[in-house]
């Protein structure tokens, strides 16, 4: 998420993420202001301190303060443009015998700038000349959403269709799950926004605003960051902004040794590292944290894009397994490794719990005689035609001639599914049955 455009506020784009927090980078390259990069702001500076603190930490997740957050810590937002279009003589009208409309529409049916909307709130309404009646159509965004902007667009011309572009804008603040990354390729997810007074806090009150763990430094070997970090914090002290064009620096003459004295000058320790104290108990840490300054960007991976979760919903006709899909209401695939992971834990009720009655579990006809579920036949009730009464036929095997041997048995439906295939091709399945 950043800055897209200047021309945002007119832009009329399907999807537009946008930051409204930004900050310019206090580190970097000489090209940055070359194309006047600060006008196309992507990121907020951060105060990162490297420690591993609580269990939130781990693996690539990272702590938020939760006061930065409330202040509006790297705040987004994400502007979507609906076209909505007249053809013919329908034109767009709110209806006046329901006068509640006003609350959201406009005299010309079409919402209100600045006005709250959410799912199922009266959108827009339009009078259809041929059955001359008013129409409502309502919102579906899943999400509350704000109108940022309503334009008429084309011309206005009767013999024309009328064009009309409403853009909504999504507020998207940081929640836990959505993605951040620095600009070395740290990236990770926000797994806790956690209160400012429990976090740690330098000997000047300095408390981060991101905690990040340590240990993903060694494996991906981000120097850049650690760099970055010292760059960060002797530009925050001496008010300037460092250049960190590549190959400025040599063996002799290194980076981590200009910034660390840099840091040295304004009284900081020469690695960057401060001392801290526990937020929970006040207590001096007994280690030196690394600590300063690094431009961090969120990305356009939020959890509220990704989330998918069902109880029940629509199945496949065929197999009667749960249909896939987040859009169409799907469930999430449980496939071979999730398989494999329950076998290997001994948890054979759980797998016939997913794989079989939460999924696609069937009553079938069997024959006990000839061993059969495509040829027994259903009870079905038949009207005589000689007395025109009502009598029923019962369950029967169409290769044996009698129901005597007909039972029920429970199978998944895509195992009758295959059976039925593997007939269609002349490849007859037989089952033995055994009471258990």
């Amino acid at each position: 998420m950043g800055t897209p455009c200047l021309n945002w506020p007119k832009q009329a784009a399907n999807k537009l993420y946008r930051i409204q927090t930004p900050g310019a980078p206090l580190f970097r390259p000489v090209h940055h202001d070359n194309i006047r990069l600060d006008d196309f702001a992507m990121g907020t500076n951060a105060i990162v301190a490297v420690i591993s603190y609580t269990g939130y930490d781990m693996e690539d997740a990272m702590i938020i303060n939760k006061s930065a957050h409330e202040r509006g810590f790297a705040y987004g937002s994400i502007y979507k443009s609906k076209f909505l279009e007249m053809r013919g003589t329908n034109y767009f009208a709110r209806n006046p015998n329901m006068p509640e409309l006003s609350k959201t529409l406009d005299n010309d049916g079409l919402p209100h700038p600045g006005a709250k909307l959410s799912y199922g709130n009266p959108f827009y309404s339009y009078f259809d000349t041929e059955e001359s009646t008013y129409k409502l159509v309502k919102l579906d965004e899943k999400e509350d959403c704000v109108v940022d902007s309503v334009r008429y667009c084309g011309s206005f011309k009767a013999t024309e269709p009328r064009l009309v572009c409403v853009t909504l804008r999504i507020p998207r603040p940081p929640t836990i799950g959505d993605k951040f990354a620095s600009r070395a390729g740290q990236k990770g997810i926000c797994s806790q926004k956690y209160p400012a007074e429990d976090l740690p806090f330098s000997e000047t009150g300095l408390i981060p605003d991101i905690v990040f763990n340590p240990h993903g430094f060694p494996s991906r070997m981000t120097i850049a960051m650690m760099i970055e970090t010292m760059a960060g914090k002797s530009a925050a002290l001496h008010g300037l902004v460092h250049d960190a064009t590549p190959f400025r620096f040599s063996e002799k003459h290194t980076a981590i040794d200009y910034f660390g004295k840099l840091l040295e000058a304004g009284g900081y320790n020469y690695y960057g590292t401060e001392r801290l104290y526990s937020g929970v108990d006040g207590r001096e840490m007994t280690a030196d944290i690394f600590f300063g300054i690094v431009h961090y960007q969120r990305l356009r991976h939020m959890v509220f894009d990704k989330w998918q979760v069902r109880s029940t919903g629509p199945v496949d006709a065929i197999t009667q397994q749960p249909i896939k899909g987040r859009k169409r209401g799907g469930g999430v695939r449980f496939g071979e490794m999730e398989r494999d992971a329950l076998i290997s834990h001994g948890a054979a009720f759980l797998l016939q719990d997913r794989l079989f009655h939460n999924s696609d579990k069937t009553h079938s006809l069997v024959c006990n005689k000839c061993g059969s579920i495509l040829a027994p036949l259903k009870k079905i009730v038949k009207r005589s035609q000689n007395t025109g009464k009502l009598h029923s036929v019962p369950d029967t095997c169409r290769l044996c001639g009698d129901g005597s041997g007909v039972g029920y048995i429970e199978i998944p439906c895509s195992f009758k599914y295959l059976v039925t295939e593997l007939s269609s091709v002349n490849i007859n399945a037989r089952f033995k049955l055994m009471e258990i």
